[in-house]
């Protein structure tokens, strides 16, 4: 084992990243170190390394909260794992004891800290993290798309089937079809949705949304979401609305196009505050408007499980492989939309 790893460290915002050699991480007794395989590039980094709105706790740090590798060393109380075996890792870094850890809702424990945001990332050589986030891939699972599952993919299975409780057979409308949303669209499919409608500005969005699932698509752009849906739902709207954007407009169009009595899920994040209808139309139709963040160990098992069976397919998922040296590059391009990017993943040997 050397010495010091390769990693890309954040300093400042607006600034590129930097490729320094930095010491590998020394293990607590509940720790593993896992050997960087592969990690994607979420819209989360580009909040902080361009825009500023998501702060890291210290700088400098390493960025990459999409990590999946190899465990290379094991702490000394660690039970149940060896070295060699092929993992995923879970970000949130949880204490296990407050109310919601308890109650199974640990994406949102009470001292919830992020892997490559509160503490150091994926977008190195080698990541220290407690044994308890790690998800065992199977082989065939390769690295890049198990890197992207604990994200990019268990964030809306998340949304779809915990928060927005999704029942077979009902009316599904996603807006916002990129990184997270193309994800929301294929697991409302495989939940049993009657019918999948992709609402994005982009056309070449929504034609890749049509083939992971989506029974109609919308261009806001083009024509009245809102009133598009409608039709398309016998003038009742949808069971559940999915926002994965975070804009006040989009969240505006989910609350409206959903039935009396259904459900929003908001997962989009955004500076914007969220305008509701007045309390007589809010009450009166027993509108639920909930919000969605992250997953659950178990939750990012499931989607192993279903990539694994063959039931969810990822392969379109990864638009770019890029190494760690070419990291500004792929944040640049995810910055600015370039090649309409789902997600970039920097891979190691």
């Amino acid at each position: 084992m050397p010495e010091k790893m390769r990693a890309a460290r954040f300093y400042k915002v607006g600034k590129l990243l930097k490729i320094e050699k930095v010491p590998i991480p020394e293990l607590g007794p509940e720790d593993i170190l896992v050997h960087v395989k592969a990690c994607g590039i979420c819209g989360s980094d580009i909040h902080i390394v361009y825009e500023g709105v998501t702060p890291t706790a210290y700088s400098p740090i390493t960025l990459g909260h999409e990590p999946s590798g190899v465990t290379a060393s094991i702490g000394s109380e660690v039970k149940g794992w060896e070295v060699g075996e092929r993992v995923t890792v879970n970000p949130f870094l949880t204490c296990g004891k407050c109310i919601n850890c308890l109650s199974g809702n640990s994406q949102i424990c009470l001292s919830r800290r992020v892997v490559g945001i509160h503490a150091e990332g994926g977008l190195a050589e080698f990541l220290k993290v407690p044994a308890k986030n790690l998800i065992r891939l199977p082989k065939i699972v390769p690295f890049g798309q198990g890197a992207i599952i604990a994200d990019a993919v268990a964030t809306p299975f998340h949304a779809v089937t915990k928060r927005g409780a999704l029942q077979v057979g009902e009316n599904v409308a996603v807006f916002g079809c990129g990184g997270l949303g193309i994800h929301g669209v294929q697991i409302s499919r495989i939940c049993g949705a009657s019918l999948v409608i992709a609402i994005d500005a982009i056309d070449q969005t929504l034609e890749r949304a049509k083939k992971v699932g989506a029974d109609e698509v919308v261009n806001p752009r083009k024509e009245n979401a809102v009133q598009k849906i409608k039709e398309m739902t016998g003038g009742m709207g949808v069971d559940l609305a999915l926002e994965f954007i975070g804009h006040r407009e989009t969240i505006e169009h989910a609350i409206a196009c959903v039935r009396t009595g259904g459900r929003v899920v908001i997962v989009g994040l955004g500076p914007e505050n969220i305008v509701l209808p007045p309390p007589t139309t809010f009450v009166r139709t027993e509108l639920s408007l909930l919000g969605s963040y992250g997953s659950t160990n178990l939750e990012i098992q499931n989607v192993v499980d279903l990539l694994a069976s063959g039931k969810l397919d990822l392969s379109g998922s990864i638009t770019e492989i890029i190494s760690l040296e070419e990291v500004n590059r792929g944040l640049e391009h995810l910055y600015k939309k370039i090649g309409n990017p789902i997600r970039i993943v920097v891979v190691q040997d």
